[in-house]
């Protein structure tokens, strides 16, 4: 009787299990996650949906400086409200759209991308020469990971997703601007 019954409460425990792990996946996504996260869908860009947030970046910032027509101080002021906003809400963004797709470091989580390549354009004259070196250079270095950016990646959820390419960034603002010095 007790064995019956011992069974029972397990076939009943794992169909409570399932039922939870049904309406888990049934929850609706938090939407202001996924377009932080993706850059308003930018992050599903194929191929390469890193390259794809990246350009969105420089678009952007092409598109503020010459629509605006922004001064150089007005350009780096939004930059630094831009990046600022792509930190403070991309970490927990990241953090959540990689809790809720089930992947580590999502490749369409592209939040990282946009604030390291706007870290890249920090001081860069408006012109598309110098929005295509920051790119190239933010592109570089994100993919080459030198030290220590691909040790940030080991920090965990969003922070280790975004705060490798604020150092992919950092590294490229480095190199474009002694190129800007030199040239």
């Amino acid at each position: 009787m007790k064995t019956e019954s011992s069974a029972s409460d397990q076939v009943q425990s794992e169909k409570q299990i399932q039922f939870q792990k049904e309406a888990q996946n049934k929850r609706p996504r938090k939407r202001w996650a996924w377009a932080v996260a993706t850059f308003f869908g930018a992050g599903f860009g194929k191929p390469g949906p890193g390259t794809w947030g990246s350009v969105a970046a420089v678009v952007l910032w092409g598109a503020a400086a010459w629509g605006l027509h922004l001064s150089a101080a007005g350009l780096l002021i939004a930059l630094a409200i831009g990046i600022a906003l792509a930190v403070v809400l991309g970490v927990p963004a990241a953090t959540i759209v990689e809790r809720e797709s089930g992947r580590a470091d999502p490749g369409f989580v592209v939040i990282d991308e946009v604030a390291g390549q706007w870290i890249a354009l920090v001081g860069s004259p408006a012109d598309w020469r110098h929005g295509l070196i920051a790119l190239v250079l933010f592109r570089l270095f994100d993919i080459a990971k030198p030290f220590p950016v691909r040790r940030l990646e080991r920090l965990p959820g969003g922070w280790g997703i975004v705060f490798d390419d604020v150092a992919a960034g950092l590294y490229a603002l480095v190199i474009a601007s002694l190129v800007r010095i030199w040239f």
